[in-house]
Order: C-alpha cells, then sequence, then structure tokens
C-alpha cells in the first residue's frame, strides 16, 4: 500500500483510508457487528492505516466499533474522529445542534478515548464549525489537548476558507475533510488552492459520490428508509436519471482500462494532489478491495484530460445537501 503524508504534517497514512460511518449510521440499518469487525481488520491486512469515525456516527456506536476492531493493531493505525455537536443522552442528535464550546470538547476526547479504547486521538476534527464558538477558541482547547498528549493532530470538516485560516494561525491544521469527487468540485475553487497554499492535507469523504459513481444506482434503486441519501435532492429519482450520464462516462473509461468505475473515480480523485487521502467507505469485503485496487491505478495525463474533457460537458444536477444543511458548511 502507497502511503501519503497529509500536508506538510508528519501524518503519513495509507494512501486511501476507511471512512466507517456506513458501518453504524447513516445509510440504513446498522451492519453486523462481527461483519463489520472483519471488514476493518481485512482492511488492516491490506494495508489501510487510516480509519474514520466520529461520536455523532450512532451516536457513539462507530466509535466502539471501530475501537474494538483496530485494539489489536493500535500501533499500525491512525484514528480520526470529531467533536462538534450534542450527542448527550436524553438530547435528540441533530446536526444542528451544534457544540463546541471548550468544556463540551474536554468532555468528548475523554469520552472518546475511552471507546476509542486509545490512550490518544491521532486525528481530531472538528466535525462542523459553530457559529457560536470563536474558532481561536476551539483551536485553543485542542492545542492545550494536545500539550496533555490527549490529542496528536487538530482537522476541521467542511470549513470555509477564513475559518481554516484563523484555525491554522492558532494552532497547525493537519487536514481539512469536505466532500469531493467527479460529481462535487467546489473544493476547487478556493479551498484546494487554500490548503496548498498552508500545507494542509485534504481527506475527502464520499469520493464515489455516496455510491452513485459505482455505477450500482439507478433512477429506480430504493434506499432503506433509514438512508440519509432520501433526503439529498442530487439523488431524487429524476436527479439520479440525469445524473446518469456522469457514471456512464467514468464507465466507459473504466471499460477500456479494464477496471470498475469505482476504481476510475478513486483514482480520480488520488491524482489531483499527492496530499489527498480519500476515505470512501463500504460495509463489504469485496468491495474494500476494489477500491483499494485504485491505488495501483495510474491515470495518465491524457487520461485525466480525455476524463476531465467528458465530465465538464455534464452539468450535475441537484444539490448535494437540503438547503438546512448545505447552511450549515463551508462557514
Amino acid at each position: 500500500m502507497q502511503k501519503r503524508k497529509l500536508g506538510k504534517s508528519n501524518l503519513e497514512v495509507s494512501a486511501l483510508g476507511l471512512g466507517c460511518m456506513g458501518m453504524s449510521f447513516g445509510l440504513g440499518p446498522a451492519g453486523d457487528k462481527h461483519e463489520m469487525i472483519s471488514v476493518i481488520r481485512s482492511a488492516v491486512e491490506q494495508g489501510v492505516t487510516f480509519f474514520d469515525t466520529a461520536e455523532f456516527y450512532g451516536p457513539f456506536t462507530n466509535e466502539e466499533l471501530v475501537g474494538e476492531a483496530l485494539a489489536p493493531f493500535r500501533d499500525q493505525v491512525v484514528i480520526a474522529t470529531k467533536f462538534g455537536f450534542d450527542c448527550d443522552p436524553g438530547k435528540q442528535t441533530s446536526l444542528s445542534n451544534f457544540n463546541s464550546r471548550p468544556e463540551h470538547i474536554r468532555r468528548v476526547v475523554d469520552a472518546s478515548l475511552k471507546r476509542l479504547r486509545v490512550h490518544a486521538i491521532d486525528l481530531l476534527y472538528q466535525h462542523r464549525v459553530d457559529p457560536d464558538v470563536p474558532i481561536e477558541d476551539v483551536a485553543g482547547t485542542v492545542k492545550e489537548l494536545i500539550r496533555q498528549g490527549k490529542v496528536k493532530h487538530f482537522g476541521l470538516s467542511e470549513a470555509g476558507v477564513n475559518t481554516i485560516r484563523r484555525a491554522h494561525a492558532v494552532l497547525p491544521v493537519t487536514a481539512l475533510q469536505s466532500e469531493y469527487s467527479l460529481w462535487w468540485r467546489e473544493p476547487e475553487a478556493d479551498v484546494l488552492p487554500a490548503l496548498e497554499e498552508l500545507g494542509i492535507g485534504f481527506v475527502p469523504f464520499s469520493p464515489l459520490g455516496k455510491g452513485f459513481l459505482t455505477g450500482t444506482i439507478s433512477a429506480d434503486t430504493k434506499f432503506d428508509a433509514n438512508d440519509f441519501r432520501n433526503k439529498v435532492p442530487r439523488f431524487d429519482a429524476e436527479n439520479r436519471k440525469a445524473n446518469q450520464a456522469l457514471v456512464d462516462v467514468i464507465a466507459r473509461f473504466a471499460v477500456e482500462r479494464k477496471v470498475t468505475p469505482a476504481q476510475i473515480a478513486l483514482a480520480w480523485v488520488l491524482a489531483q494532489k499527492p496530499w489527498i487521502v480519500p476515505i470512501p467507505g463500504t460495509t463489504k469485503i469485496h468491495r474494500l478491495r476494489e477500491n483499494l485496487g485504485s491505488v495501483a491505478l495510474e491515470l495518465t495525463p491524457a487520461d485525466l484530460r480525455s476524463l476531465e474533457r467528458a465530465a465538464s460537458e455534464i452539468k450535475v444536477q441537484g444539490a448535494r445537501y437540503p438547503e438546512h444543511l448545505q447552511k450549515l458548511v463551508g462557514r
């Protein structure tokens, strides 16, 4: 497995990580615990060293799963988790229930350390920017946690460029996590140039477009009632039908290269910058193996130009979030 460093930090991880959210949360019923542990441990056996979770996923159950699965491999892996929401028992878990107050961050870290079965969190992200807490206070709190040995690296998720700069001035930001793929390229405008300037790594989630770019989802696909994609405008049946054109472009390239559409889509993300580390999620070992095959797939400059040309002719339909959630990102 190839390795990459996240920006100018000394945090080196496998070129492809594993997003663990869908094993417990967001995409329908939680997977069988023993099967999910098998997937995570299979990832380790195949060279993956970077695993992503959050207290919000469940809440709590995904951190517990990751902690149990990776306990035998603790010295071989990097675990990233997140704070930023009220997930306390008795409170409704919601993406709008922000809480990045310093005392809350400290409590969350102590609880996450126990669930993850670790002495220090390798990479701690603020899950979403809290409009009520200055980012300087957030970064300052994480800086203190690093001094205490409870955290090693600081990250942000879905933050805007101004927030990134302000946080970075207080405590170097190791990585930004945001959505990025052939069908969501907004970070290219402002975010990626700022990250390159500041020496911050980029960790794209949903690099396969929440599964759409794999070619296994059509306009007729029915999602589980608890699947988040039911609420995403981009996944409306009509939009899926229109967006199939992009999948068809990727599929043509896959046929030519004798690989899968997922491998083309991931290889494209990997080819953008050497400090980008995508974290596709899966609950199946054969899909994990397929995804990891993308690391060895080298797209030539000519390949990238051809793919770029074909993709640029297609206007992707539908927002990536419902309006009330879209307001919460990029701040």
